[in-house]
């Protein structure tokens, strides 16, 4: 089976091992969250066209049938889907079809997309085109009409779990539970939380989320750098990455400083939106431990303190309230981080008063 090392998807694996057996069509787009093996799929279904068991088994990267454009800089652009439409006409040169694999589809430029929608509209009967994307809004409708979907989801809390347990098998049943919950059905977050560093973090979060009520000379302000150091760190780590990356590829000017620009923005939204679901767990597992159902907590690590703490569990279901509240208004708009965690601290506090 081409997807075997891809957990769970159990409907998207049927749609392309349909596909597989069917002959694959033009062109596909395989979209759903970030971080549940839309682009290990998207990889495997093309080596399994292609017929090439090292491509599939991930022993290389390449092949002279298979094309990947993915943006070097903030968006993908015409000249990238030009260049691509003039390896198109290219007739196979080991098997029978060719591959064209979209890494962030979702995001194209418009005048890319208009480019793009050429291509899928009249194909070369031997190309497949496969499209990943996180969204499906910013794709125009044209375009996602001429491709066949193929949705992935968040992966169930069993299927984090025993990927967690499968990574690191030193880890007590308590804090591979605490993870896989905390993952938010992502297996990219999961990675992150089985670093050190972000464990450290990770615990210094907790023991804020726990200062708010239990500090009587509780600050705003401290409270709210400990989760910027956690995102700062985040955006370092992710520069530091694609600097390398750019090096590797050998991307100068403005594409390789918006490439790095774009991963160091991107780690640092994601890290606070993750903070800010963690502290919203945590308010919710008081609620949950002071009813008695402590299965259900997230923090399956941290259950003593959930005991001590318990007692709080009706101001903490306002206070869980309140951060859901801020991770709304940080996921849909561009927000001052600063202020805006300085002002959910104040509300917090002021909910345990």
């Amino acid at each position: 089976m081409p997807f075997s090392a891809i957990p769970e998807q159990t409907a998207a694996k049927r749609l392309l091992v349909a596909a597989l057996a069917d002959g694959p069509a033009n062109a596909y787009l395989l979209h759903g969250p970030a971080g549940v093996g839309k682009t290990a799929a998207a990889r495997a279904f093309a080596a399994a066209i292609i017929g090439d068991d090292e491509l599939s088994q991930g022993r290389r990267s390449i092949h002279p049938d298979l094309y990947i454009l993915e943006p070097l800089g903030e968006m993908i652009r015409i000249d990238e889907i030009r260049a691509m439409r003039r390896d198109l006409h290219m007739r196979p040169f080991e098997a029978d079809r060719r591959v064209y694999l979209l890494l962030e589809a979702d995001r194209l430029n418009a005048d890319a997309a208009d480019a793009l929608l050429k291509d899928l509209e009249e194909p070369p009967a031997y190309a497949t085109m496969v499209l990943v994307a996180d969204e499906l809004g910013p794709l125009p409708e044209t375009i996602r009409s001429r491709c066949q979907l193929v949705p992935f989801h968040r992966l169930s809390d069993g299927a984090v779990r025993a990927w967690v347990a499968g990574r690191d098998s030193a880890l007590d049943e308590a804090t591979v539970t605490a993870i896989a919950r905390s993952s938010g059905g992502r297996l990219d977050r999961a990675e992150r939380l089985l670093d050190p560093e972000h464990a450290e973090a990770r615990r210094q979060l907790v023991d804020t989320a726990r200062s708010v009520y239990l500090d009587a000379s509780f600050d705003p302000a401290r409270a709210t750098g400990v989760v910027l150091e956690a995102t700062s760190s985040a955006g370092k780590r992710a520069k530091e990455g694609e600097e390398a990356e750019v090096e590797r590829r050998e991307l100068t000017g403005r594409d390789a400083e918006q490439r790095v620009r774009r991963a160091q923005r991107g780690a640092e939204r994601d890290e606070l939106l993750a903070s800010l679901e963690a502290l919203a767990a945590w308010y919710r597992d008081l609620v949950v431990v002071s009813a008695g159902a402590e299965a259900a907590a997230t923090y399956a690590d941290r259950l003593d303190d959930l005991r001590a703490d318990s007692e709080r569990g009706v101001a903490a279901e306002r206070a869980a309230e309140i951060v859901r509240t801020a991770w709304r208004g940080a996921e849909e708009f561009n927000v001052n981080a600063s202020l805006a965690l300085e002002a959910l601290f104040v509300r917090l506090q002021r909910a345990f008063a």
